[in-house]
Order: structure tokens, then C-alpha cells, then sequence
């Protein structure tokens, strides 16, 4: 809540301050409908005097005071101050560094107004058991791989954010199962003190039992070997980000790579590597911008975001590609409950003539069609555009006692979902799949459910133009 002295005020600058920016990070994807400050004179300026941080028992105060869009001296109508005061809460809780965040008017000396930016931080260390399949989503797990216990890794792994109190990220995996892998990566956002160039650095080493070495019938075709690894696999990457403002960050990246099959993948799949290869080396360059102006990262309901990623891998006959990926988002509120999203997505990979090392296109990680979850699509390039209307269920907390100390809000969010895609893969050389060089659509209805941690359940079923249906999980979680 806002602490502020009553004296000598006019009621419309008390109610006008008196919006509250104390949404909790679930409650974020709906504002708060603004307050009326048509009463108050419009040319009075308000001066920004000491901006006071509290709650922070790790989070460094200049990381804090990086993500307010004020600064001591500005000079804002009252009007500009109060939508300052909401970005300044919607920018800290899209760190992700806090649970809770308060930012509101404190003392009061003529027109200099002093801040006060409350936060509660989340925990930040997770030492936890690993224990994930390989499979691309839930469903051809479950159901195409009827669950096999052969197909999950497992192992330990270390999620350690803001590790220096500077929003910096340390990951540690250690895996066995269907991989053999080790996987050590450190980002840190700023390096300077003009906090606006970071660096980060990542470094994985394995090897599989079993490699998917083609596609037929839109679906990966898999070979395993019982007794040895069929596949070795080096990667490492520096790269160096540059976030002049708030919204939008810049990396460019180099790395190496080192890829290695048995003979018997490529006598299976000559074109797997070029030229029948069975390994290959090559560097990588690569730049990446993102840009987010949304209320929540993790699951925005109002704003835009863009991505652009261009990369060159390989610089010999062994390897030589380029690769350009697009995708934007949009979300427009309809109500206060109900919102409409759309996302674009499109790509393209030049040469087209590439060895099928390089033809991933659509249907792995979160480049996907909803209805598709069971087929991949190969190509060079493409896209699609989803659309999706959701309108919010349910909104409520569990309270979890806890000795000794303030009791826990477990918040739950509840959202219902119709959405439709359509989309397009390019493929020169398709072999004996069907789903390249023709117009996919599909559509469904689903439910979202947003927890704690920005943990996100989707259930999903939906409906695909070849005519077959069904109920799809999807996951996604820091953790």
C-alpha cells in the first residue's frame, strides 16, 4: 500500500495515489482498471526525491533500481508518476527474481515525492533429482512409447538463480539413462558498471544409446544399440549481451561443436551428415535479439514480444548453413478477464540443400503446431501463426502454514482456451513424408493452469486435417 502523509492534499491527488501496484506475480496478467484523476491539475510536477528499496536480502539494490524507469530528479505529472509506478512493478516481477512487489509514494516534502519499491524474493537455490524423458513432448511418450522407462534420463541437477545477488543464472546437470551427459552454463546479465553489457558461457558433453537418424511417414525413425553409444556430441558457446534500456537485449555468440555417429547410422541415412560423413566439427556465430513489453514473461495476457535469431554454422563442405528465425507475439485484453493472443513464427535455412543433420524444422522444442505433437515436419523453411482466445476460470490461493513463520499463498490460475494454427513447411527433397510443401491447420480447446513458480500446465484437445483428434499435455516450468 501506498504510505503517504494526508495533510494538505486534495481528494483527487489521495485517490489518484492511492492505486496500489501490490499485485503478486499471478495477479499481474490482469491490471487493475485505472483510477479518475480528471480532477487534478495536469501541469503540476512532481520531483523524484530518494528512491527506497527494502525486502531485498540478496538481490543487489542497483539490480533493483535498474528496472525502474524513474530517477531521482525526474519530474513527472501525477498522472505519468502513477503509470510509472506500474511499469516499475510489471519490470521487477519480469525478472522473475521476486514473488511479490510493491511500489508506491512514500514521504511527501512540497512536490519532491520519495518512492518505496518493497519486494519479497523467491528462493533461488534447487539442488533436485533429474528425471525427464527424451521424447519430444508428453504425449509420444506416454502414448507412441508406452512410457518406456528406457527412454528417461536421470540423473542430479543445480538451478541456482541470482547466485551473486546480480540476476545471474548457474546450471549444473549431471544425466545418465538414455543419455550420458554433463551440462555446466553461467550467465550473468551485467559485467560493467554501466550495467549494460553481459556475458554468458555454456559447455555440454555426452553420448546416446540411441539416435533418431531420419524421418518416414512424418514420424523419427530411431536406432538403438544395447551394448555401446551411437552418438558423441560436444558443445561449447560464449556469448556477449548488450541491454542498452529495459525491453529489448542483444547477444552475439561463438561456439564449436562436435558431432560423431557410428558407421552404422550413416549406412542407413547416407545423406544424415554430407558426403556420408560420420563426423563432423565446425564453429558457430550467431546473433539473438529479444524484446518483451508484456505484463508477464511467463504467461502474458497484454503486450508484444519479438525474437530474431540469425546464426552461421559451419564454414566448410562438412557444414555450411545459415539460419534466420522470426517469431513475434501479440496480446490484446477484451476484458478484464478475457484476452486474444497471437504468435507468428517463421524460418529459413540456406542453402536448401542441407544434409538432414540440419533439416529440423517444425514439431521440436516449442516450435510446434498444436494437433501435430505426434509428427515432425522437415524442411528449409516456413512457418505458421497461431491464434487464441482465453478468458481467465478460476483465481485463488492455497495457504500452506508454516512453523514459525508467515504462512505461504499457493496462487492457482485457471484459463480456459480456444485456438486455432495454420502453417507451412518447405521441403526440396521430402522422402517419404506428406506433411512439408502443403497448408496444416488445425484447432482445439484447452485449459491452462498457472501456479506457483511460473509452473504452466496445458491440457489440450485438439483437432488436426487428417482427421484425428485427441488429448495433449504440455508442460513448462523453470524447473
Amino acid at each position: 500500500m501506498f504510505v503517504i502523509q494526508l495533510k494538505k492534499y486534495s481528494p483527487g491527488l489521495i485517490i489518484a495515489l492511492l492505486i496500489s501496484c501490490t499485485l503478486s506475480a499471478q495477479q499481474a496478467a490482469v491490471p487493475a482498471p485505472p483510477a479518475d484523476t480528471s480532477n487534478i491539475p495536469v501541469a503540476v510536477k512532481y520531483i523524484i526525491g530518494e528512491i527506497r528499496v527494502a525486502g531485498n536480502l540478496k538481490t543487489r539494490r542497483s539490480i533493483i533500481l535498474r528496472e525502474i524507469p524513474v530517477h531521482t530528479g525526474d519530474a513527472y505529472s501525477l498522472q505519468d508518476l502513477v503509470k510509472k509506478f506500474e511499469d516499475a512493478r510489471r519490470q521487477l516481477m519480469n525478472t522473475t527474481l521476486f514473488y511479490s512487489v510493491v511500489v508506491a509514494a512514500g514521504e511527501f516534502k512540497g512536490n519532491v515525492i520519495d518512492i518505496m519499491v518493497n519486494v519479497k524474493e523467491r528462493w533461488y537455490l534447487f539442488p533436485l533429482p533429474y528425471l525427464k524423458p527424451v521424447d519430444r513432448n508428453l504425449n509420444q511418450w506416454l502414448v507412441q512409447q508406452h512410457a518406456s522407462l528406457s527412454r528417461v534420463n536421470y540423473g542430479a541437477k543445480l538451478l541456482y538463480n541470482n547466485a551473486s545477488g546480480h540476476n545471474d543464472k548457474l546450471r549444473l546437470w549431471l544425466i545418465t539413462g538414455y543419455t550420458r551427459q554433463i551440462s555446466a552454463s553461467y550467465d550473468r546479465l551485467y559485467i560493467d558498471k554501466g550495467m549494460k553489457w553481459g556475458l554468458k558461457f555454456a559447455l555440454s558433453a555426452g553420448k546416446n544409446r540411441e539416435l533418431n537418424y531420419n524421418t518416414i511417414n512424418d514420424k523419427q525413425v530411431f536406432l538403438k544399440d544395447y551394448s555401446g553409444y551411437v552418438r558423441n556430441f560436444i558443445n561449447t558457446q560464449v556469448e556477449l549481451t548488450y541491454r542498452r534500456a529495459i525491453k529489448t537485449r542483444h547477444s552475439i555468440g561463438i561456439g564449436f561443436s562436435s558431432e560423431e555417429v557410428e558407421d552404422t547410422i550413416v549406412k542407413l541415412n547416407p545423406a544424415y551428415f554430407k558426403s556420408g560423413r560420420h563426423r563432423i566439427r565446425f564453429p558457430e556465430i550467431s546473433y539473438n535479439m529479444t524484446y518483451f513489453d508484456v505484463d508477464y514473461i511467463p504467461y502474458p495476457t497484454q503486450g508484444y514480444a519479438a525474437n530474431i535469431n540469425l546464426s552461421k554454422k559451419g564454414i566448410n563442405a562438412s557444414n555450411n548453413l545459415w539460419q534466420l528465425q522470426l517469431k513475434g507475439m501479440g496480446s490484446w485484453h477484451l476484458s478484464p478477464k478475457t484476452f486474444m493472443n497471437v504468435i507468428a513464427f517463421g524460418g529459413i535455412k540456406l542453402p536448401f540443400k542441407q544434409p538432414y543433420f540440419n533439416l529440423r524444422f517444425l514439431g521440436y522444442g516449442d516450435v510446434f503446431m498444436q494437433g501435430y505433437e505426434y509428427y515432425v515436419v522437415d524442411g528449409v523453411a516456413g512457418g505458421y501463426l497461431k491464434t487464441t482466445l482465453t478468458r481467465e476460470l478460476l483465481n485463488f490461493g492455497i495457504r500452506l502454514p508454516r512453523k514459525g513463520k508467515e504462512s505461504l499463498q499457493l496462487p492457482i490460475r485457471i484459463f480456459g482456451k480456444i485456438y486455432g494454427n495454420s502453417g507451412y513447411v518447405h521441403n526440396p527433397q521430402p522422402g517419404e513424408n506428406s506433411l512439408s510443401n502443403r497448408m496444416l491447420h488445425s484447432a482445439g480447446i484447452g485449459i491452462d493452469i498457472l501456479t506457483f513458480y511460473d509452473v504452466i500446465f496445458r491440457f489440450e484437445y485438439s483437432f488436426n486435417q487428417l482427421g484425428q483428434n485427441g488429448l495433449y499435455l504440455h508442460r513448462k516450468t523453470i524447473f
